[in-house]
C-alpha cells in the first residue's frame, strides 16, 4: 500500500519536474506525505409520518470510503505540493419509497444508486507562512463552510489563500467556482439556500460559478479573538460577517465562553435577499459539564443567506434546521458531558433544545413557530485493537407550526480511520 501511494504521488508530481525543479527539491514532497482511509458506515431513518407528505419516510443504510493523501512540499523558498481525496459510497439498504435521505445520489426514477465515487485534487503552494490551495476545497469559514453530516462530505472547487505572515493576524481570500453536494458526484454551479419560510426568491434557474470571499482574524489575547469576513455570491447576495470569541477562566476547572456573531446580507440583482442576523452563545463549563444558552434573531425582508447545501454560520444551525427564517427569533439550551471526568475517556453526551417563533409567513398567514430537540451519544475507542473506532447515535425531533414538515430522525454512524502513511 505504501509503495502504491508513493508511485501515485510521483506521477502527480511529474508536471513539477517538467518545469525545471531538481529531484533534490522534490524530496520533501514524498518524505512528508501522509495518507489515511476512513470507513464510515451510516444508517439514517427520517420519519415524516407526523405530517401529510408524499413520502412518509427516508430510510437508508450505506458504507462510505474516504481516502485522503496529503503530500509534503518541495524544498526551497517556494514549496509545491499536491493533495488528493477519493470518495466512494456503497448502498447497503434502500428502496424507491425510502430514498432521498442525502446518503447517496439518486437515479432519474428516484432510486438511490448502488455505488458512487469521485476524486478531488488540490495543488498547493507554500511561501513563508502563506499557503495557496487550488482545486478541491473544504473551507471552514463564516461565509462558506462545507457540510459533512452525511456519508460523504460536500466539496468545493476553487482557490483559497491563507496567510499568517503577521503575528496574531490571519488573512483568507479566494474564489469558489463549483460545488459537489453530499449526495452527488456531479460538479454544479452555486445558488443560495431557499426555503418557503425564508421568503428568499431567486430568478428561475439562475446559478453562478463565482463566490468571492476575503476575511481577517485577529487574536487579541489567548482568551479573545475576532474576525471579519466578506462573501459575495455573484448575482445573488453580498454578506458582511463579524464574530467575537472570548474565553473567561473562572478557576477550579470552570470557564465561561462567549461566542457573538453578526451578519448583514443584501441582494445583488437576481434575488430579493435582505437579512440581518444576530446570534450569541454562552457556555459555562465545570469539569466535564458544559451548560449552554443561545439566542438568534433574524430581521429584514428575508431569512439568512448562505450557499445551498453548506453549513450556516449561526449558533442555532443544528441537525435538521437553521432557525433562520424571515423575522424568526430562537433560543437554545444545551448540555454536554464528557465522561472522561468520570473515568471513561472517549465517551461524550450532548442534548439541546431550540425553540423559534415570530416567523413571518406572508400576508394572510398566521405567525409560524418551530422547535427541535437533539441528542448525541458518542464513543471513540482510545486504545487496543479498536483504537480510533467511533460509534455515534443521534436522535432528534423537529416540529413546525403553520409551515414545513415535522420529522423524527435517528442516525447510527460507525467510523474508523486507518493511517496508511
Amino acid at each position: 500500500m505504501e509503495r502504491h501511494f508513493r508511485v501515485t504521488a510521483k506521477c502527480l508530481l511529474f508536471p513539477l519536474a517538467q518545469i525545471g525543479l531538481p529531484v533534490s527539491a522534490q524530496a520533501g514532497f514524498f518524505e512528508d506525505g501522509k495518507a489515511n482511509v476512513e470507513l464510515r458506515n451510516f444508517y439514517i431513518n427520517r420519519d415524516f409520518s407526523q405530517t401529510n407528505t408524499s413520502q412518509s419516510k427516508h430510510e437508508e443504510w450505506a458504507q462510505g470510503f474516504l481516502l485522503r493523501y496529503a503530500s509534503g512540499f518541495t524544498t526551497g523558498s517556494v514549496g509545491f505540493g499536491l493533495d488528493a481525496i477519493a470518495l466512494a459510497g456503497l448502498k447497503l439498504d434502500s428502496s424507491l419509497g425510502r430514498a432521498g435521505s442525502g446518503l447517496l445520489p439518486r437515479q432519474r426514477d428516484g432510486r438511490s444508486v448502488d455505488e458512487s465515487g469521485s476524486l478531488g485534487l488540490t495543488a498547493k503552494v507554500r511561501a513563508s507562512k502563506s499557503l495557496l490551495r487550488i482545486g478541491t476545497l473544504h473551507p471552514r469559514l463564516p461565509v462558506a463552510h462545507f457540510n459533512d453530516t452525511r456519508l460523504l462530505p460536500q466539496t468545493f472547487e476553487g482557490v483559497h489563500l491563507n496567510s499568517q505572515e503577521l503575528a496574531s493576524l490571519i488573512f483568507d481570500a479566494g474564489q469558489i467556482r463549483q460545488v459537489t453536494q453530499r449526495d452527488s458526484t456531479d460538479r454544479e454551479d452555486l445558488r443560495p439556500a431557499v426555503a418557503s419560510a425564508k421568503a428568499i426568491r431567486v430568478s428561475k434557474g439562475a446559478t453562478t460559478d463565482k463566490f468571492n470571499f476575503a476575511g481577517v482574524g485577529y487574536k487579541w489575547s489567548p482568551q479573545l479573538s475576532a474576525n471579519y469576513f466578506y462573501g459575495e455570491l455573484d448575482r445573488f447576495y453580498r454578506q458582511h460577517s463579524f464574530s467575537l470569541l472570548h474565553l473567561l477562566p473562572l478557576g477550579d476547572g470552570q470557564s465561561l465562553k462567549s461566542d457573538l456573531r453578526y451578519a448583514s446580507s443584501t441582494n445583488q440583482g437576481d434575488s430579493n435577499i435582505d437579512n440581518t442576523a444576530l446570534g450569541a452563545m454562552l457556555t459555562y463549563s465545570l469539569g466535564g459539564h458544559a451548560f449552554g444558552l443561545g439566542f438568534q434573531k433574524m430581521s429584514g425582508d428575508t431569512g439568512y443567506a448562505y450557499i445551498h447545501g453548506s453549513n450556516a454560520f449561526l449558533p442555532n444551525f443544528v441537525a435538521n434546521n437553521d432557525f433562520a427564517n424571515r423575522d424568526e427569533q430562537s433560543w437554545q439550551v444545551r448540555y454536554d458531558f464528557n465522561f472522561a471526568a468520570a473515568g471513561i475517556p472517549g465517551l461524550t453526551f450532548m442534548t439541546r433544545y431550540i425553540y423559534g417563533s415570530e416567523i413571518e409567513l406572508g400576508a394572510g398567514r398566521p405567525i409560524g413557530s418551530e422547535w427541535e430537540r437533539d441528542m448525541d451519544i458518542t464513543y471513540v475507542f482510545q486504545s487496543g485493537v479498536l483504537k480510533n473506532l467511533g460509534l455515534m447515535w443521534r436522535n432528534s425531533s423537529l416540529r413546525t407550526n403553520h409551515f414545513g414538515s415535522d420529522l423524527d430522525d435517528n442516525r447510527l454512524i460507525i467510523s474508523y480511520t486507518l493511517p496508511l502513511l
